[in-house]
């Protein structure tokens, strides 16, 4: 028996949960459970209108207890805690039942086994919300300065940004100059400014500002502490090599990309005209007038796309991802080229062309300027070769025109290489930043976390995280600028309490929960005179990994406790109907 009033809410998602699970049954099976006093089904829990019927429920049932039976709480487990805070109930106090990742799309083939699985599901949430207690959020004094890692576009915009909200800002570049990839390119779409120009206006900016202390040959080599205080090593490579300490707030991550560089062979890298297109982009800007390769007038070129992306799985290291920028940046070039050479002819053999957002105008303005484009298949890939009088020759299958079989002399092959992670190694040791399957930095979700990690206090911006354009870059900037500033100017930040905790009175120190600890966040400590462990709240991510380890039973994770865990269990072994 219980003394809880426990509402219970099931979620049809709009027939991605209910074109599988008979919800109504469900209702049906779980609305008699011990504490339950309101069990509802609704269209779309998320929705503004079930939010409000939820609140009212709780402040006219006196409810001290929720249950959301929906989609992933990577989506909406906030979307809750907010309904719960909005009607002063603890947002600690109710539970997210993922019914639709791991029931309605795992079973799609079987209704009835997929209904009685998510009665399951729903039971063990009820029973962990049966032992529920109100949890306050942890809070932490913050220190009012940023890290900035990586001093390209983003990096120099997020330091201006920072700067300009009151804070104060070290910035630190691992290379001996700023700006990254952007500072080596000319003309950049839309505006027509040069990367060098844009960088400049950067710099210039940094320079006026008093609260920015720029550091260049210089790595991240050390980060102890946690969000709101850091304590940071940094070192110089200078003739002494020197160490510096600093203290910050947050840390904004923005080391940039390298570009694909393709195997000897790939598409004929490795012949004589055979070029990346960051090879080509820098021919085109060093030009004045005519476009030389090799003391050669170029009067045919022949791009070929998708180099170094979209990779078959088949191929070692694949890179198995669309680099976004390299169709913008290849059609781009070839508008350049007109303009520098108006009857050259150009040649586009691609896979899809992905020009989007206003860049689909320069793909318009490329072909009607006499750029060819012609689409491969992805089975039948181009080859390129030379001819016996050492001329380029490229063959490609053009499946636009019925498969006609197309050769094409060339004088320059542009390969439009994509972007590939670059090399952090030590970065991501010291940071302890997780990698997304492609190799990038990986934030906690693309839409509704694009710049936050798993590490508190640590964001992420730019091209690190994955394929970005310049304007994109910098908009990412400014959102990590966003996210860094909304937890230091307020001088605390919150942390969930869904943390470890120790019992003093039966840990006897044996180490074993320090060794399993990814976080570093459980160190000895005293207790009446005693060793015992000690959990750091600040650096503590709840993951639960001690809690089995412990011999002496002496850890528990507040929210997940041992007797929630079993009542769990239990409520899932229970017959379903």
């Amino acid at each position: 028996m219980t003394n809880r009033r426990i509402g219970v809410y099931i979620c049809h998602c709009g027939g991605n949960i209910s074109d599988y699970v008979d919800v109504d049954r469900v209702r049906g099976a779980i609305k008699d459970e011990a504490g339950v006093v309101v069990a509802k089904t609704a269209m779309f829990t998320c929705s503004d209108a079930t939010q409000q019927e939820m609140v009212q429920d709780i402040n006219e049932q006196k409810l001290d207890g929720l249950v959301v039976a929906s989609c992933s709480p990577k989506l909406h487990l906030f979307t809750f805690r907010e309904v719960a805070k909005r009607a002063r109930l603890n947002p600690y106090q109710y539970t997210q039942v993922n019914i639709r990742e791991q029931c309605s799309w795992t079973h799609t083939d079987d209704k009835e086994g997929a209904t009685k699985k998510a009665v399951r599901l729903i039971r063990a949430g009820i029973a962990r919300t049966n032992l529920t207690e109100p949890l306050d959020p942890i809070k932490i004094d913050t220190v009012p300065k940023v890290l900035v890692v990586g001093a390209g576009i983003a990096g120099l915009r997020a330091a201006i940004g920072l700067a300009d909200l009151g804070m104060s800002v070290f910035l630190i570049e691992k290379s001996r100059d700023v700006g990254g990839w952007v500072k080596s390119f000319g003309k950049m779409y839309p505006h027509n400014k040069t990367g060098k120009k844009i960088i400049e206006q950067l710099v210039n900016e940094i320079k006026k500002r008093e609260n920015i202390t720029l550091f260049t040959n210089t790595e991240l080599v050390e980060k102890s502490g946690s969000i709101g205080n850091f304590n940071i090593k940094i070192r110089v490579d200078d003739q002494n090599h020197n160490e510096i300490n600093v203290n910050v707030g947050s840390i904004i991550t923005a080391t940039g990309f390298d570009s694909y560089r393709p195997e000897t062979g790939e598409f004929g890298y490795g012949l004589n005209g055979v070029v990346t297109l960051p090879e080509f982009k820098e021919l085109l800007d060093n030009s004045d007038g005519n476009l030389i390769y090799n003391g050669k007038e170029i009067k045919n070129i022949v791009y070929i796309y998708c180099v170094g992306s979209r990779q078959d799985s088949g191929v070692e290291n694949a890179k198995r991802y669309c680099s976004r920028y390299c169709c913008n940046a290849a059609v781009h070039s070839s508008i350049v080229a007109f303009e520098k050479k108006p009857k050259i002819h150009q040649f586009h053999l691609f896979r899809d062309i992905r020009t989007y957002g206003k860049f689909e105008l320069l793909y318009n303005r490329s072909r009607e300027k006499g750029s060819v484009y012609l689409k491969y298949d992805e089975n039948e890939p181009p080859t390129v070769e030379t001819d016996l009088s050492g001329k380029l020759r490229v063959t490609v299958r053009d499946i636009l025109t019925f498969g006609e079989e197309i050769t094409v002399q060339a004088d320059l092959v542009v390969l439009v290489t994509g972007m590939v992670p670059a090399k952090n190694d030590k970065l991501i040791d010291a940071l302890k930043l997780p990698l997304g399957r492609d190799g990038f930095f990986n934030e906690i979700h693309p839409k509704l976390r694009p710049v936050e990690t798993v590490v508190d206090g640590v964001f992420i911006c730019g091209a690190c995280q994955g394929p970005k354009n310049s304007s994109e870059s910098v908009a990412s900037a400014l959102a990590a600028v966003t996210q860094s500033a909304s937890i230091l100017k307020k001088g605390y930040v919150e942390l969930e309490p869904l943390i470890a905790s120790v019992n003093p009175e039966l840990c006897s120190w044996c180490d074993e929960c320090v060794n399993s600890c990814p976080y570093s966040a459980i160190e000895r400590g005293q207790y009446q005179g005693q060793e015992v462990a000690v959990v750091n709240k600040a650096v503590c991510k709840g993951c639960g990994g001690c809690a089995p380890l412990c011999p002496k039973d002496a850890i528990n994770l507040k929210g997940y406790t041992d007797s929630q865990i079993r009542s769990m269990i239990d409520a899932f072994l229970k017959e379903t109907f």
